[in-house]
């Protein structure tokens, strides 16, 4: 599988960080299932995981990743703080490092924005992670643009990635550009949450391209450059959502599923 990365702003010792559009998301995989989740993903060719602290799952992703032979420097790897952590940005840090046997994820994003206007105070502790070599990247989710620009007039420090919820019912072309215009990579969750993959735009397009309609889902992702990370712990669909390269959608195929916005 070979699936194209976004440049994100250097590391502090200034080596390039990419990150691969196609990730794996370990949401609501636990214990055994999401190492063997995470192991699976590897295999199919996945070289970007996503997990969190609250996900409850760090320690099983990091025991697949060492365990599935590949090098640490091939995989782009994120986790999460929890907005209730505001104030132990450090320990929580520290603890995904030693849960994920790293001594560095890619990316550290603040999961959610934190209660009573305390985000300009953890993105100060993010900048100050990163410049440690805790994390390479640091980032938001679930952010809106305002809530960005205020992290950016307050520190000078733009985050590097926003992860929210997306899929073609929720693509809006406003909120893509708002991003582009600061820099900042579109990072999608749960895309086939959002996503009716009975549509009949869907099946029409995937039957055209002899796949089913979550790749083309997928495909349209990447195609927008907007990074994406399915979730699944059968390994017959996590291998399929990693089959990408075969085919290519039209420029006229990308507008109608476009048009499935709300």
């Amino acid at each position: 599988m070979t699936i194209p990365a976004l440049p994100l702003p250097k590391a502090a010792d200034g080596t390039p960080v990419e990150m691969p559009l196609l990730g794996f998301g370990t949401w609501q995989l636990k214990g055994e299932s999401a190492y063997q989740a995470v192991r699976d993903a590897l295999e199919a060719g996945y070289r970007h995981l996503d997990t969190a602290t609250m996900y409850g799952n760090e320690a099983e992703v990091g025991r697949a990743l060492k365990d599935s032979g590949v090098p640490r420097d091939e995989v782009f790897l994120t986790t999460k703080l929890p907005p209730e952590r505001a104030g132990q940005e450090r320990a929580t840090i520290s603890a995904s490092l030693r849960a994920l046997g790293v001594e560095a994820v890619d990316l550290w994003l603040i999961h959610w924005p934190p209660h009573r206007g305390r985000s300009v105070q953890v993105w100060q502790q993010f900048v100050a992670a990163r410049e440690e070599g805790l994390t390479r990247a640091i980032g938001v989710s679930n952010f809106d643009a305002a809530e960005i620009d205020e992290l950016t007039s307050e520190t000078g420090q733009t985050p590097a990635v926003n992860q929210i919820r997306f899929g073609p019912s929720l693509y809006d072309p406003r909120i893509l550009a708002a991003h582009r215009e600061r820099g900042v990579v579109l990072e999608g969750y749960s895309p086939f949450k959002t996503t009716n993959l009975n549509d009949p735009v869907l099946t029409r397009i995937a039957a055209t391209h002899g796949v089913d309609p979550a790749r083309v889902v997928l495909r349209w992702h990447i195609q927008h450059e907007i990074v994406v990370i399915p979730k699944s712990q059968t390994p017959e669909r996590i291998a399929r959502n990693a089959d990408l390269n075969g085919f290519v959608l039209t420029d006229d195929e990308m507008r109608e599923i476009d048009t499935l916005r709300n």
